[in-house]
């Protein structure tokens, strides 16, 4: 199982980029094989063909689970993560199942996760099984509603991840 986490923040190595590695870790047990942070592509993903742009897509495209986070920008996702995610054609996320996470000041945008960049992720073909999660940036290391959350969905992320390895009958 290829465990992979996008982090669509324009700073590197932020608490989004942490906080996915983490809810990546709680979800499975162990650490991510691949963390893609879209900040270090910088202005080579304006061209889906560059090497490093075209590895970053394999990579998520490849991935049994993909953690896609980003921090909240203006009550959504942000735009370096939707320039990535529109360079990947649709249904090129068959067969990943995938977890939506936005990180945010406040619990006013605690529905983003959910309205704005779980649909997104379906149109690209990817299994979501699990709600999409808000984590506040000031507590995402000790959250209530991390914890919560992941009571419901690691036996529905494990149960996606398993019917995903199961072949197609004819």
């Amino acid at each position: 199982m290829s465990v992979v986490v996008l982090v669509g923040n324009p700073r590197p190595r932020s608490r989004t980029h942490d906080a996915a590695r983490l809810v990546a870790e709680k979800l499975t047990g162990r650490e991510s094989d691949q963390t893609v942070e879209l900040a270090d592509l910088g202005a080579a993903l304006f061209d889906p063909g560059h090497p490093e742009v075209a590895a970053a897509a394999t990579a998520v495209q490849e991935a049994s689970l993909l953690v896609v986070a980003s921090p909240t920008y203006k009550a959504s996702y942000t735009g370096l993560l939707k320039l990535f995610l529109d360079g990947l054609g649709s249904g090129s996320l068959a067969g990943v199942t995938a977890v939506p996470l936005l990180l945010g000041a406040h619990r006013r945008h605690s529905l983003a996760a959910e309205l704005l960049l779980k649909p997104v992720l379906v149109e690209l073909g990817a299994t979501v099984p699990t709600r999409g999660l808000f984590l506040l940036d000031s507590e995402y290391t000790a959250s209530e509603e991390l914890e919560k959350w992941l009571t419901s969905a690691r036996p529905q992320v494990a149960a996606s991840l398993g019917a995903t390895s199961v072949p197609a009958t004819s």
